[in-house]
């Protein structure tokens, strides 16, 4: 983790923030794939990600319908086993993809600018390690995309 931080530290554009957080929160986790979303007005953009196939880089979703906005209208992170079961997650978006299971972290500062999502295609039951991991890692990008404000969307409405 301390490597993770070190490159997120010197990142020197935004696309390399996005990078990093989105190859080291799938190796950090051992996770198929992995995510970062940015708050865009009211809408989780999702900015980019490394996964075993295409999930959602580059679409919209309205924060209300996102389980990204969930987490970050509620400021805490969410796990969860079998999406399948699981209110919250939006079944028409998930059903082509191959996630079965997720974690995801609200990037605060101090409101929600974003967050960060990992994702297996089995169930998987997301260890304290694994979250503890996961707030670590959106705690530091936080501070690493507050850099390069110009490059972000506009601040999102959930406080």
């Amino acid at each position: 983790m301390l490597e993770t931080m070190e490159r997120l530290a010197g990142a020197g554009t935004l696309e390399e923030v996005q990078r990093v957080v989105r190859t080291r929160a799938r190796r950090l986790l051992k996770a198929h794939g992995a995510t970062l979303v940015l708050l865009d007005g009211d809408l989780c953009y999702y900015a980019d990600e490394d996964s075993m196939s295409p999930l959602w880089k580059g679409q919209r979703f309205p924060a209300s319908n996102c389980i990204s906005g969930w987490a970050m209208m509620n400021r805490q992170t969410v796990a969860i086993r079998d999406i399948r079961f699981d209110s919250r997650i939006p079944q028409e978006a998930y059903r082509p993809t191959f996630v079965r299971s997720l974690v995801l972290s609200p990037i605060l500062r101090p409101h929600p600018i974003g967050a960060i999502g990992c994702y297996w295609a089995v169930p998987h039951t997301a260890t304290p390690a694994e979250t503890e991991t996961l707030e670590s890692l959106a705690r530091a990008a936080g501070d690493a995309l507050e850099r390069f404000p110009e490059g972000l969307p506009a601040r999102g409405f959930i406080s």
